[in-house]
C-alpha cells in the first residue's frame, strides 16, 4: 500500500478514505489480489459516498478529495508540524523526512478523478471535483476555518513539486499552527472513554465583541493591558472578575478570544469540579506555541468543598511553576472565592478549629493570588437607561426614547433591576414580540 511508506504522516493510513484511494490509485500494484468489477465500483462509490458525507458536515467547497486531505494534513500533529508551529522553520532531518512524505502524498493529491471513474466503471467521482455545497456552514467548524482548508487545499493543488508542497505546509503550521489548538478558538475538557483528561474543542463559538458591551470602560481597558502584554510575551496576571450578576464579566473574557485569536489566543473552559484536572491540562499545553486562558466561570465554593486546593496549588505554591503561555481568569460574584461565615471571624472557644484565624487566611488566600482583581458594579439608573438606549440604536429597535425608557423601567422592576444583562433581555423581549 502506498500509505505505508508514510514515516511523519503514518497516521494517515490508519485513515479509511485516504486508503482506499491510495488502493484505487494503486491499483495495478494489487493484481494478485481477487476483486470484481463490481467490488471495484463499489468501492469506488463508497469513497465518493464518504467524501460527500464529510464535505457537507464540513461545509467544504471545490474539490471534495482535496479537501479532505488537506484537513488530514492540517490536524495532523507529528514532529514536522509542531516543529513548524514552534519555530516557522525546520532543519536537520525533518525536511529530508519531510520530502520523503510528500512524495507519497502529493501522488494521492494528485489523483485524476476522471481516470478513477473510467478505471472504476463509475460515473461518481466527477461529482465531487467542484461540489457547490447546499450553504456555507457545516456541522463541524465554522466558516472562518472551513475557508481556511479550502484555500490551502486550493494552493497545495497548483504547487509544482514536493518542495513546494513542503513549504506551502510549514508556512500553513508557522502562521495559523497545527491540529485543534491551530483551527478551534475555545475548548472545554472532559474525560474519554478510559477517563483520561481530554480539551476538546467547541466548534461553535458565539461572536462576542468588547465593543458590545456597553459601559466598564476602564474595566475593560484594564483587561486588554494584561492580556496584550500576556499575548505578546510580557509579563502578566492571573486575572478575577468579580462584582454584581449580569454586568459582563463572563462576556468580557469571551470577547477577548475573538480579538486576539490570530495572536495566537485560545481559551479553555474548566469548571469548578474539574480543578483537580488542571494538572493534565496544564501537561498537554504547556509545550504549545499559543497563549491558552484557563476559563473559570461563576468561580466560589462552599466551606465543605475542598476543590478550591488544586487551583491554589496550580496558581501558585506548587513545586511545578505555571507555565508562562497560560493564565488564569475567573469570575465571581464574590470578591473572596471561598465562603466565609461571620462566626469565622469570632473568637470561638468552642470551636473544634484551634487555629481559626488560620483558617481564615487559607480562606482569603485564594482571591489573593489573582494578581489583578477587576471590580463590576451594578450600573444606576442614568447608567442603565444608556445602556437601554445604545442598545436599542444598536438592534434598530423603532421607539420613542420616552416609550423605551419607560418600558425600561417597568422591565428592570420585574427582572431583578438595573444590569447590562436586563437590558439585553429587554431589546430582545422588544424584538420578538412588539
Amino acid at each position: 500500500m502506498l500509505t505505508d511508506k508514510l514515516l511523519l504522516y503514518d497516521k494517515l493510513k490508519d485513515d479509511e478514505i485516504i486508503s482506499s484511494m491510495a488502493y484505487l490509485l494503486c491499483r495495478n500494484d494489487h493484481m494478485e489480489e481477487e476483486i470484481s468489477e463490481e467490488e471495484l465500483g463499489a468501492l469506488g462509490v463508497s469513497c465518493v459516498a464518504k467524501l460527500i458525507d464529510e464535505g457537507v458536515r464540513h461545509g467544504y467547497e471545490g474539490n471534495l478529495w482535496h479537501d479532505y486531505l488537506t484537513y488530514a494534513l492540517v490536524k495532523d500533529e507529528n514532529a514536522l508540524s509542531l516543529s513548524s508551529e514552534r519555530k516557522g522553520s525546520v532543519e536537520g532531518s525533518l525536511p529530508t523526512l519531510a520530502i520523503h512524505d510528500f512524495e507519497v502524498i502529493k501522488q494521492l493529491f494528485d489523483i485524476d478523478l476522471a481516470g478513477l471513474d473510467k478505471y472504476c466503471r463509475t460515473d461518481c467521482f466527477a461529482l465531487i471535483k467542484n461540489f457547490v455545497p447546499d450553504n456555507t456552514s457545516g456541522k463541524i467548524f465554522n466558516e472562518r476555518i472551513r475557508d481556511r482548508i479550502c484555500t490551502l487545499a486550493g494552493t497545495l493543488s497548483r504547487a509544482k513539486d514536493n518542495f513546494e508542497f513542503l513549504n506551502i505546509m510549514t508556512d500553513f503550521y508557522r502562521d495559523y499552527g497545527v491540529g485543534k489548538y491551530g483551527l478551534h478558538k475555545a475548548f472545554r475538557v472532559k474525560h474519554d472513554k478510559a477517563d483520561e483528561v481530554v480539551i476538546e474543542p467547541i466548534k461553535k463559538v458565539k461572536h462576542i465583541y468588547l465593543e458590545d458591551l456597553v459601559g466598564y470602560e476602564a474595566q475593560k481597558q484594564k483587561l486588554i493591558d494584561n492580556t496584550e502584554a500576556f499575548v505578546n510575551g510580557r509579563r502578566a496576571n492571573n486575572c478575577l472578575l468579580y462584582g454584581d450578576m449580569g454586568t459582563g464579566k463572563s462576556s468580557c473574557i469571551k470577547a477577548l478570544i475573538n480579538r486576539y485569536y490570530d495572536s495566537g489566543l485560545r481559551l479553555i473552559e474548566v469548571y469548578k469540579h474539574q480543578m483537580r484536572d488542571l494538572n493534565d491540562v496544564i501537561a498537554q499545553i504547556k509545550g504549545r506555541n499559543y497563549r491558552f486562558i484557563i476559563y473559570m466561570d461563576d468561580l466560589s465554593f462552599e466551606d465543605h468543598e475542598v476543590e478550591y486546593k488544586y487551583l491554589k496549588a496550580v496558581i501558585e505554591g506548587g513545586l511545578e511553576k505555571q507555565p508562562e503561555n497560560m493564565l488564569i481568569y475567573a469570575t465571581s460574584n464574590r470578591r473572596h472565592l471561598i465562603h466565609e461565615g461571620f462566626s469565622d471571624k469570632l473568637d470561638r472557644s468552642e470551636d473544634d478549629d484551634i487555629h481559626s484565624a488560620d483558617t481564615v487566611q487559607e480562606k482569603l488566600s485564594l482571591s489573593a493570588r489573582f494578581g489583578i482583581s477587576i471590580y463590576f458594579g451594578r450600573p444606576n439608573k442614568k447608567e442603565y437607561d444608556n445602556i437601554v438606549k445604545v442598545l436599542a440604536e444598536r438592534y434598530g429597535v423603532r421607539m420613542t426614547e420616552e416609550e423605551l425608557l419607560k418600558l425600561a423601567n417597568r422591565w428592570e422592576l420585574e427582572h431583578g433591576g438595573y444590569s447590562g444583562r436586563v437590558a439585553q433581555q429587554l431589546i430582545d423581549y422588544i424584538l420578538g414580540t412588539l
